[in-house]
C-alpha cells in the first residue's frame, strides 16, 4: 500500500478531525507516524491567531522543502488555514497539490479516491501514545457566540452538536482502544443539544458517556460562562466518573471589557458563575483562560483582572495576548490600540500572579492521597495525572517506578500515589 502520514497542528479538535480520518484512510494506506518518506503528506493546520497561522505557513513551507528533496510525493494541505485563506494559499505556495477546508472531508477523501460508500466519519484511529489511555471527544461544531475577538464562527461555521447515539458509539469504540478517559471538547460544549433537541442537553450526555464500559474519567472543557448549565454541576458532584475540573474560559472580568469581546456577560455575573461551581462542586479544580490587552483594557481594568485573578485563586489559568483577526468583529469596530510591549507586560505580570496561585495550590497538596493515570514514561519515572490535572494544557504528578514493576506496562492504567513535593506546576508523588 501507498504510505501517508498526518501531521496535526493547532488544537485538540484537530486532532479528533485527523483522528476521523485515519480510520477511513487506514485500509488504503500504510499509516506512517515517523519521519521517514512517504507517498502522501497531509497537514492539518491552525488560522485562529496570529502566532498558530504562522506555524502552520512554516510547517507547509518545510513540507514542500521536503516534497522538493523527494521526501514526500503528493502534499495535501486541509483544517483551519486553508478554509480561512483558500483563495489566497494556492497561488502563493505552489508545491501543494490540493488544499481543502476544515467544514467537509469529503471532497479531501474524493481526491484520494476513497469510495464514496467508505465516507463514514465515525470511527477513530488515534495519532499517538503519548497521552496513553486518554482521548478528546468533540461534541460539537462550529459556534453561535460570535466573541468580537474569535475568528471560530467564521472558519468552522455555526454550532451543530454531533447526536447523543453517534457520540457513544464513538466512545465505545474508543474504549475498546483502550481509552480510559474521555475529554469532552468542542467551541463550546455548554450549548451542546440547544440546535438538535431545542434544550441544553450536556448533563444527559454526560451521564450516557459514564455508562460506557471502561470509561473511568470524563473530563470538561470549552464551557463557556453564560448561562452555564447548572444540571453538570450536580451531576458531577454525584458521579465519581465526571471529573471535578471545569475548564471555563472566562477571558477578562471588566465589565468594559466584556461587554466589547460580547461575552453575553458581566464581571459580577463571572463571579457568581465561579461561586455556583465551588460551591455545587467541594474540591473542583477550575482552570480559566484570560485575553491581555483587548481593546479598551486600560491600566484600571487590568488591575481589576489581577485583583480577580488573585481574589479567586484559579487551580489552573493560561493567558493570551490579544491578537486583532480579520473579518471579526473587533477587528471592523475596535482599533488594536493597545501597543505590544505593554500587552507582553501585562500577559508576564499576569502569568507571574498565577504562578504563585499554582504553588501554593500544589504545596497544599503534598501529603494527600490520590488516583493517577500513567500517560507515559521517562528514565524510570511515570509521567502521571489526577483527576485534577488535563493533558497537555496542565502539570504532571512525577512517579518514580519501583523496581520489579514493568513501567511499559502500568501506562494506561490507574492506581494510588501519596504526593510527596511539589512544584509551580508540577508534583512528585510515590507508589502506595
Amino acid at each position: 500500500m501507498p504510505s501517508l502520514r498526518i501531521s496535526v497542528l493547532g488544537c485538540s479538535k484537530n486532532t479528533v478531525d485527523s483522528e476521523h480520518l485515519l480510520a477511513v484512510l487506514a485500509p488504503h494506506y500504510e499509516i506512517v507516524q515517523d519521519g521517514r518518506a512517504v507517498d502522501c503528506l497531509l497537514i492539518d493546520t491552525c488560522g485562529f491567531i496570529g502566532d498558530a497561522k504562522e506555524q502552520s505557513v512554516q510547517a507547509v513551507l518545510e513540507a514542500a522543502r521536503l516534497k522538493e528533496d523527494g521526501m514526500v510525493g503528493k502534499l495535501i494541505v486541509f483544517g483551519c488555514l486553508s478554509q480561512r485563506y483558500g483563495t489566497e494559499l494556492p497561488g502563493l505556495i505552489q508545491e501543494v497539490d490540493a488544499w481543502f477546508g476544515a467544514r467537509d472531508f469529503k471532497p479531501l477523501l474524493e481526491y484520494l479516491e476513497i469510495p464514496s460508500a467508505e465516507i463514514e466519519m465515525t470511527g477513530r484511529r488515534l495519532l499517538s501514545d503519548g497521552c496513553r489511555g486518554t482521548a478528546y471527544l468533540k461534541i460539537s461544531e462550529g459556534c453561535d457566540r460570535r466573541c468580537s475577538y474569535c475568528a471560530i464562527p467564521l472558519i468552522r461555521g455555526p454550532h451543530r452538536s454531533v447526536p447523543v447515539g453517534t457520540l457513544v458509539r464513538e466512545a465505545e469504540g474508543l474504549a475498546a482502544q483502550g481509552v480510559r478517559e474521555l475529554v469532552i471538547i468542542a467551541q463550546d460544549t455548554t450549548y451542546y443539544g440547544m440546535d438538535l433537541y431545542g434544550k441544553r442537553c450536556l448533563a444527559g450526555l454526560l451521564e450516557k458517556l459514564s455508562e460506557v464500559e471502561g470509561i473511568e474519567w470524563i473530563r470538561l472543557h470549552y464551557s463557556y460562562p453564560a448561562d452555564f448549565p447548572e444540571d453538570v454541576l450536580e451531576l458531577m458532584a454525584g458521579n465519581p466518573k465526571i471529573c471535578k475540573y471545569v475548564d471555563i474560559p472566562l477571558q477578562h472580568v471588566s465589565d468594559r471589557v466584556l461587554k466589547a469581546m460580547r461575552r453575553h456577560i458581566d464581571g459580577e455575573g463571572t463571579r457568581r458563575i465561579i461561586e455556583k461551581i465551588r460551591n455545587a462542586v467541594p474540591g473542583v479544580a477550575l482552570r480559566t483562560t484570560m485575553i491581555v490587552g483587548h481593546p479598551g483594557e486600560g491600566e484600571e481594568e487590568f488591575a481589576e483582572l489581577l485583583r480577580f485573578v488573585k481574589e479567586t485563586g484559579f487551580e489552573r489559568l493560561g493567558a493570551f495576548a490579544y491578537s486583532e483577526e480579520e473579518g471579526t468583529y473587533g477587528a471592523e469596530h475596535f482599533p488594536d490600540t493597545v501597543p505590544s510591549e505593554v500587552k507582553n507586560a501585562r500577559l508576564d505580570a499576569l502569568m507571574e500572579l498565577q504562578r504563585g496561585i499554582s504553588l501554593k495550590w500544589n504545596l497544599s497538596r503534598i501529603g494527600s492521597q490520590v488516583r493517577v493515570l500513567a500517560e507515559s514514561h521517562s528514565d524510570g519515572m511515570l509521567v502521571c495525572r489526577s483527576e485534577f490535572e488535563s493533558p497537555e494544557v496542565d502539570g504532571e504528578i512525577l512517579v518514580k517506578c519501583p523496581s520489579g514493576l514493568d513501567a511499559e506496562k502500568m501506562c494506561g492504567t490507574f492506581f494510588d500515589v501519596t504526593v510527596t513535593g511539589a512544584d509551580e506546576y508540577d508534583l512528585q508523588a510515590v507508589l502506595m
